[in-house]
């Protein structure tokens, strides 16, 4: 069982606590798409996201490097033929 505690943006403080077991017996891919639902669910969430300044700068920078060379995206069908692979 993995317990922590959270503290929110209102430094209201929560215990957390959930079993791994299934999750661990997901397979990578399983376990890839299920990051790819609760990346969309935090990405589509108003909370506040607080990133570090190092990866503020690093997201900052393969943005920029993005728009300077759209030809280095790959779209969702190519991401999961690679995690695939």
């Amino acid at each position: 069982m993995l317990k922590w505690k959270s503290t929110t943006r209102s430094q209201e403080s929560r215990d957390m606590s959930f079993d791994l077991t299934e999750l661990k017996k997901l397979s990578r891919t399983e376990k890839l798409q299920l990051f790819e639902v609760l990346h969309e669910e935090l990405a589509n969430s108003s909370e506040a996201r607080l990133l570090s300044e190092t990866d503020l700068k690093e997201a900052l920078r393969r943005s920029d490097e993005l728009k300077t060379d759209p030809s280095i995206a790959i779209d969702r069908d190519e991401l999961w033929r690679r995690v695939d692979e």
